[in-house]
């Protein structure tokens, strides 16, 4: 196995951690809009102010430092809209450090491909693992300059991420830079800036477990009144007791509507979030809550699986047992990915619920390879290989990998990831020959589908040529070779124990079959004594 990478582990994809629903607010008032709006910008200020002092604050931040900005925007707001802030702020800034660590990590994989062909002769062809020289001076030099330029990128993001600096900008950079080119994005100055407005407020209030209804902030009966916990500079706005201001509207969450009333019935948490379509003109409530876990691997693997292989243009698929063993025959889900972009996603999640019903249909889960395209489609890799790169950037891998996992979350299937390494090229090797018949034409990714099957599995994906006819331990009547280790019927060396299957020993076999008698009768011989069989036979 020399010159193969290390496998990863198969495991188990989790699911999406939360869910949520949207519904529109109609029939809101002057007053509720103007309110809405009030809220929404001052707490969207106290945000502003306080992300700014989260990313001033950098690595040095601590418990004490959180606590103490909680507290200077409570004396604005309140305790429970402080909390919300400070958690969304948090969060943004978790999400930029993670967003940066990616970006280096593609600069660093820029910088090798292109030190690795500049320091091959010029015009040496590439290999399966590593492309070869560039072809002309020209390319050579221009190509020695981006070393160049992305070696200081990578030096400067480095930096920031030692020093805990990052950048963030609320409201989104895309729409920062449209400010500049309005007209390439069709919108006014006014336009624009009621867009840039609704992106910068802040209303959104996480759930509490035995508050009434799940929130306190903001809260929504199962009759659909909606009510808002005023901030305290605020408070003069309220037309109810405490504080609050009840909406005109009344609400109804038409999908997921059981759910969410089975949670506030009994004051489990339920977070909510109100914004604006300014393109419309409509105001939206977005209630989320948590999911518990997925499954384990054990449960998983628990009655087989169903091995998937993603290609550009179909998903093959093979049900397998839990021993390994190919079930059935191999499915095909095809898709076409050509067209617009609402046609592509219309194709896929054809094809994923198709594939969804199937293992749902037989209660199995589903393994797939961790594929991550990222650093493979970059011209830096594969330079003037544009079809190859186009079939690569042709795969929907990320769009796929997500809506398959939010779409088996629904049915309550569960998703196991497997590396991807030689699975195409083991599975064809060790699979396709012995699948084929007559009548039946294997194809090299219903090949892959097994081999990726047998790792999620924990098998290895090499299949144990079968011994000739008459040297089966079991005569004509053959074992398979694809069960584990302990469980019987696995093909193996077997002690040479006498009788048939059952491990009993007929007449006239064993090892005294000569003298029946002798073990009964010791110094007599057979012909004259007469045969007799004891309870227990002694020849085992």
């Amino acid at each position: 196995m020399g010159g193969l990478r290390e496998l990863a582990a198969p495991f188990v994809v989790l699911h999406p951690s939360g869910v949520a629903i949207r519904t529109r607010l109609k029939h809101l008032t002057c007053g509720d809009e103007e309110v809405l709006r009030l809220v929404g910008d001052h707490l969207g200020t106290l945000a502003g102010r306080d992300l700014r002092a989260r990313c001033a604050a950098g690595l040095d931040h601590d418990s004490d430092a959180w606590a103490e900005r909680k507290r200077a925007l409570t004396e604005e707001s309140s305790s429970r809209w402080a909390g919300s802030i400070t958690k969304a702020t948090h969060d943004q800034w978790a999400l930029a450090r993670r967003a940066q660590s990616a970006h280096i990590q593609g600069l660093e994989a820029g910088v090798r491909t292109i030190a690795h062909r500049l320091s091959l002769p010029m015009g040496e062809p590439g290999t399966k693992r590593a492309p070869g020289g560039y072809r002309t001076r020209q390319e050579w030099f221009a190509k020695s300059r981006r070393l160049h330029a992305l070696t200081d990128r990578l030096e400067c993001e480095r930096a920031d991420r030692e020093a805990g600096r990052v950048r963030v900008v609320r409201g989104g950079t895309r729409l920062l830079n449209t400010r500049h080119h309005p007209e390439e994005a069709e919108l006014s100055e006014d336009a624009w800036r009621r867009r840039w407005r609704a992106e910068r407020c802040f209303l959104q209030a996480d759930g509490e477990s035995g508050k009434r209804f799940g929130n306190e902030t903001i809260r929504v009966t199962p009759d659909g009144e909606v009510s808002i916990k005023l901030p305290a500079p605020l408070a003069h706005l309220a037309n109810t007791s405490y504080g609050r201001y009840v909406l005109a509207c009344r609400v109804a969450f038409h999908h997921r509507g059981d759910q969410w009333a089975d949670r506030i019935t009994t004051n489990r948490a339920v977070a909510y979030r109100i914004h604006e379509d300014t393109e419309r003109g409509r105001w939206y409530l977005t209630a989320s809550w948590q999911i518990p876990p997925v499954k384990t691997l054990a449960q998983a693997r628990a009655g087989g699986l169903v091995g998937v292989d993603t290609n550009a243009d179909h998903l093959a698929v093979w049900r397998l047992d839990v021993h390994g063993n190919p079930v059935g025959k191999p499915h095909r889900f095809d898709y076409d990915l050509s067209g617009t972009a609402q046609h592509r996603d219309a194709q896929l999640r054809h094809a994923l619920i198709r594939l969804l019903h199937f293992a749902q249909r037989h209660g199995l889960a589903l393994a797939v390879e961790d594929l991550d395209f990222a650093a493979e489609k970059t011209r830096e890799k594969h330079g003037r290989r544009k079809r190859f790169r186009k079939v690569i950037s042709g795969m929907p891998v990320a769009r796929l990998r997500a809506r398959l996992v939010s779409m088996a979350a629904e049915l309550g299937i569960t998703v196991v990831a497997v590396d991807p390494a030689y699975t195409s090229k083991w599975g064809a090797q060790h699979w396709q020959k012995p699948l084929t018949s007559k009548n039946r034409k294997i194809t090299r990714h219903d090949a892959a589908a097994v081999a990726i099957g047998r790792r999620a599995l924990g098998h290895p994906i090499r299949r144990r040529t079968a011994p000739p006819r008459t040297h089966r331990s079991d005569g004509c009547g053959h074992r398979t070779v694809q069960a584990r280790p302990g469980a019987p019927g696995r093909e193996e060396t077997r002690p040479c124990i006498p009788g048939p299957r059952t491990r009993s020993v007929r007449a006239g076999y064993g090892e005294k079959t000569g003298d029946q008698c002798a073990q009964h009768r010791p110094g007599h011989a057979a012909e004259h004594e007469p045969w007799q069989q004891d309870s227990l036979p002694l020849s085992l």
